[in-house]
């Protein structure tokens, strides 16, 4: 690695740790702030354009997209998105909830998939297809709700690359931070994987069925581009278990996972 690399590497860590700094008193402030409005809540739009005018001709599309139960969220959800806009001011944002992803998988996808998809009974394995799929019909950034940028996505995703994974702590691929053009084969792989997994119903965990475990399971990183967190993207800033499932009863998925099936049995109904 060049010195000049090193260099900026070493700025965008730094970076990263005033970010989270200066996000972590915001979340100390809201649990102050939800104290004395415990039902105030904040929309997520469904789109919102670009800050300033797009430039140039990018092969991975500038939309960032993101996923929650719902789009009515807490102070420090509502500041964790506010922070991704300002990183990537000529990104457009798009969000779906539970039903419009199911909505967008019926309307562009085979019954094959849609029948998988169906079939998943926890909401963070639905995001886990869902996310591949609508980036491999249009393409751009997923972001987990949680999830932010620690330097401007323009320059963490350049014009000029189709794909972009994001490598964890441990040296292994995850899934909250994915770039991608459509129609990517390695998507598409993905997708496959995720599908015989569901069909197969072997595994209890959603992280082996649909989440990271399935990009560990088909993905090379010496043949795909990636990042890693500590120079791209962070989670759990802003905001924490707490703030993000105040609303949910069944909580995190590692604690839904223990009560309910992640694969539903083919004869059963789907779940609506």
């Amino acid at each position: 690695m060049s010195a000049s690399s090193v260099f900026k590497n070493a700025i965008i860590v730094g970076t990263s740790r005033l970010i989270k700094l200066l996000a972590n008193v915001t979340k100390l402030l809201s649990y102050v702030f939800h104290a004395v409005f415990p039902s105030k809540r904040f929309t997520l739009p469904e789109h919102a354009a670009p800050l300033l005018s797009p430039k140039g001709e990018p092969f991975i599309p500038r939309i960032i997209w993101q996923t929650n139960f719902t789009n009515r969220v807490t102070l420090p959800v509502y500041l964790n998105y506010l922070f991704n806009r300002l990183m990537a001011p000529r990104f457009e944002y798009r969000f779906m909830v539970t039903d419009a992803r199911h909505q967008f998988i019926a309307e562009n996808f085979n019954q094959e998939i849609l029948a998988s998809y169906e079939r998943l009974q926890i909401g963070a394995a639905q995001a886990d297809l869902w996310r591949l799929l609508v980036l491999q019909k249009h393409g751009g950034v997923y972001l987990d709700i949680d999830a932010h940028a620690i330097w401007p996505l323009a320059r963490v995703v350049p014009e000029n690359i189709n794909e972009l994974y994001v490598i964890t702590r441990q040296g292994h691929f995850s899934n909250y931070f994915i770039a991608s053009q459509p129609a990517n084969p390695n998507l598409a792989k993905l997708i496959d994987r995720a599908c015989a997994n569901i069909e197969t119903n072997e595994s209890k965990n959603v992280f082996d069925i649909t989440g990271p475990g399935v990009f560990n399971q088909e993905l090379d990183q010496t043949n795909v581009p990636t990042v890693s967190y500590r120079h791209a993207c962070n989670q759990g800033s802003f905001t924490n278990e707490y703030f993000q499932y105040i609303d949910k009863p069944a909580g995190k998925w590692t604690k839904e996972q223990k009560k309910v099936e992640v694969v539903a049995p083919k004869t059963s109904p789907r779940k609506p």
